[in-house]
């Protein structure tokens, strides 16, 4: 099978995509997602969103995540956040890798993304194709196979004022981030939850 070249567009959507997270501080969260209690302010994490090439050299595409304290049940909870759990990079990213997964074999969705100049290493785009249990879905742009999102982001940043940014609500919208609720008080709640 003959390797498909990517086309420079494709590239430029996928990288200005990305690079709207740059620093983006998402810092929402209404209440406990465990007890529904009110939350009191407690930190802010740097997490990695995406890891691309700028020339020769990786970039690490960095966004802030707000943590918050119960003040009823003293649990730590992130912000909403556009990661999926168990994930190191971004969900757009993983979406990424997902759609064109479908497509091409772990090794060649790997060297793909690096012509894209996105930084994913073959096993960790095994790891997440294999344990993907969404469907993620995508759309044929230039003969490959992409997430929506990638559509949606690309949205936002068209319509983006020079020298603007986009807001972490949006952003999260765009990836198809539900906001996430506070559990009912009649409803009985099981959810465990981990510190970062």
């Amino acid at each position: 099978m003959r390797k498909r070249r990517i086309p420079p567009m494709l590239t430029d959507i996928v990288q200005a995509a990305l690079a709207s997270y740059d620093d983006v501080l998402f810092d929402s969260c209404d209440a406990c997602p465990s007890c529904g209690g009110d939350l009191s302010g407690y930190d802010i994490k740097k997490r990695q969103f995406a890891v691309v090439m700028d020339g020769e050299e990786k970039k690490v595409i960095p966004v802030r995540i707000k943590r918050f304290r119960c003040r009823s049940c003293r649990q730590v909870h992130p912000a909403d956040q556009p990661f999926y759990p168990d994930t190191r990079i971004g969900s757009l990213v993983v979406d990424l890798c997902v759609t064109l997964g479908g497509s091409m074999p772990f090794s060649r969705v790997s060297s793909c993304l690096y012509e894209m100049g996105v930084v994913v290493d073959r096993w960790s785009v095994r790891n997440y194709i294999r344990n993907n249990l969404r469907t993620v879905p995508g759309v044929d742009m230039f003969g490959f196979t992409v997430p929506l999102s990638i559509v949606s982001h690309s949205a936002l940043a068209m319509g983006m004022q020079a020298g603007g940014s986009v807001s972490a609500a949006d952003l999260l919208a765009a990836c198809g981030h539900p906001k996430r609720a506070a559990p009912s008080p009649f409803e009985e709640t099981t959810t465990s939850v981990r510190e970062e």
